[in-house]
């Protein structure tokens, strides 16, 4: 995925998650609301200013290595760009491939929302901390449309 808002994720070897990693990947609603959530709590930051919450709401990892200010600075060109992230709420994901479970037991969502002019990409990683799915890492960024050249005519 292309753009700069991608937040440090701890090394997933760092954190032990030997019960997660008998779980499975959630089932679709759980994955939506995962995701959902996640983008509305973002949104909300970048319209306030305001990273505490989407901070508070990541895994005691993602925690220790992202502050407010560090999550401030890392959406500054999403945030600065005007981009409406509030709009992916009421889209339908495209995932580049289906949720999986990956090194460590993290569950990785990666996809894009397919909005017009630009769509959103994103690749979000959760880890199982007492049984709740809580952001471990995240990147967003706004897909530019790639203009398409007509076909050249032939005489």
């Amino acid at each position: 995925m292309c753009g700069t808002s991608a937040v440090a994720a701890p090394q997933p070897a760092q954190v032990a998650a030997p019960a997660a990693a008998t779980l499975g990947v959630p089932d679709t609603t759980t994955i939506h609301r995962l995701l959902w959530s996640t983008m509305a709590a973002l949104a909300h930051a970048n319209d306030t200013g305001n990273y505490s919450v989407i901070r508070d709401l990541g895994a005691p990892a993602f925690q220790t290595t992202n502050s407010p200010a560090t999550l401030a600075a890392v959406f500054a060109p999403v945030r600065n760009q005007n981009i409406d992230l509030s709009v992916t709420l009421v889209v339908t994901p495209a995932f580049q491939f289906p949720p999986a479970l990956v090194q460590g037991g993290l569950l990785r969502l990666r996809g894009v929302f397919p909005l017009r002019p630009n769509a959103i990409g994103f690749d979000l990683l959760y880890q199982n901390v007492n049984g709740q799915w809580r952001l471990f890492g995240i990147a967003v960024v706004p897909l530019v449309a790639q203009t398409q050249q007509p076909a050249p005519t032939r005489r």
